[in-house]
């Protein structure tokens, strides 16, 4: 019986030969991730549990980023939860205000997570890491108690729906206005509890940090998962972790696919998510001319340094607009020191941007950057639901961040080329 990427990777990891779509199977886990905010509910379950130590100290990742700093008691609270609980059972991988940053970003820069691997996180965008040939995916906080004390878990192993993309990306044209496309095209629910895996030349020519912005948003198409097939750029990305051996998987050849989408990217235009769903995707120039208050640059879908360095180039050395507010969140401490290193970090600033510490803040509505009532923002995150990053009033745009550089100079909506 022929595979799929993902059938592979449950195949190997419940030590089977194969497995079928929709078989249960009870697997072996590589990675489980949890956050501030989603390890205290788990702490306490897995304490109800009668749990005393995590399956293995080295497959825990802790890491410190939707509330931090922390921006209140409670805040601090969920922190110190998970900082007590991380020396309690010598959790290998905790990651420190300072020493830290947004998860999604950090793992694969930290080396934790490869192609083939297994792994699950309490939070949605955990499917990030498919980007490297993984299968990652969200799961609850009950789950997430169970995983640390056993290093297993049930799943249904997901129908696969294989998206082709080819031709030629135009200029400023990146990963997140092909995800956003995508999304446009299936809609919100368009890959129910499927993987989504991303094949074509316009994959292949993708850089992995597109790729990585690609998978973050396969959830927000309803996915359970999102994966690249591991090529050469995957073995470039690795080759920095040589201590790491991996063993990539592909589908084969006649691997059956529930659905087959083939997409030509080569007269893409930039897109624009219109509030209050990302698959309300439309070309930058129908939205053109939405006053714009507050642009947020980063978050796990678009921080890392060619982002920033595309919004930079955007902006074309202009200031923000005197009605506008540019937020730039760079989404690692490693990321932080890039952008000085780079001088963006001095471009932003002169330019009258504010850079925050890495965070989740603004993106998920926490804080450093919360919308008011009836104010427009234009957001690189992932999602733009009600409410989500502010005053239920308030309405959010997301595109890549060519589009945010280029509003945050002009105060409306714009495309580059217009400013």
């Amino acid at each position: 019986m022929s595979q799929t990427i993902a059938q592979k990777i449950f195949a190997c990891h419940a030590g089977k030969d194969k497995v079928e779509v929709d078989e249960l199977v009870f697997a072996k886990l590589d990675m489980v991730l949890g956050t501030d905010v989603t390890v205290p509910l788990s702490v306490e379950v897995f304490r109800r549990m009668g749990a005393k130590e995590v399956f293995d100290p080295k497959k825990v990742v802790l890491v410190n980023d939707h509330f931090v700093p922390a921006k209140d008691l409670a805040a601090a609270g969920l922190s110190k939860t998970m900082r007590e609980f991380a020396k309690e059972m010598g959790v290998f991988n905790y990651f420190e205000v300072g020493r830290s940053g947004i998860c999604h970003v950090l793992l694969p820069d930290e080396g934790l997570v490869k192609p083939g691997d297994l792994i699950v996180g309490a939070d949605s965008h955990t499917c990030t890491y498919g980007a490297l040939g993984a299968f990652s995916t969200g799961i609850g906080s009950t789950d997430m108690a169970a995983a640390w004390a056993i290093g297993e878990l049930w799943f249904r192993v997901p129908a696969t729906i294989k998206v082709e993309v080819n031709g030629d990306l135009p200029e400023w044209v990146g990963g997140k206005d092909v995800a956003l496309f995508i999304i446009g095209q299936l809609g919100v629910e368009g890959a129910l509890y499927k993987t989504l895996e991303f094949t074509g030349n316009a994959i292949s020519n993708l850089s992995m940090d597109g790729r990585f912005t690609l998978c973050n948003m396969a959830i927000e198409a309803g996915g359970k998962a999102g994966i690249v097939p591991p090529d050469k750029k995957t073995a470039e990305f690795m080759a920095q972790f040589p201590e790491i051996h991996y063993e990539p998987l592909l589908s084969d050849p006649d691997a059956e696919f529930i659905e087959e989408h083939v997409f030509d990217v080569s007269d893409l235009k930039l897109q624009v998510a219109k509030p209050y769903l990302p698959s309300n995707a439309v070309g930058v120039d129908e939205v053109k001319g939405i006053k714009v208050d507050q642009v947020v640059l980063g978050s796990c879908t678009n921080g890392r340094l060619s982002d920033y360095q595309m919004a930079a180039d955007a902006m074309k050395g202009r200031s923000v607009h005197p009605d506008t507010r540019l937020i730039v969140i760079p989404s690692t401490r490693d990321v932080y020191l890039e952008l000085l290193d780079s001088g963006l970090a001095e471009v932003f600033t002169e330019a009258g941007a504010v850079i925050g510490p890495p965070t989740c803040g603004p993106c998920i509505g926490g804080h450093m950057g919360i919308l008011a009532e009836n104010e427009v923002g234009l957001y690189t995150t992932n999602r733009n639901f009600v409410g989500r990053n502010g005053h239920p009033s308030s309405q959010v745009f997301l595109a890549g961040t060519a589009v945010a550089g280029a509003t945050a100079v002009a105060g409306e909506i714009a495309h580059p080329d217009d400013i």
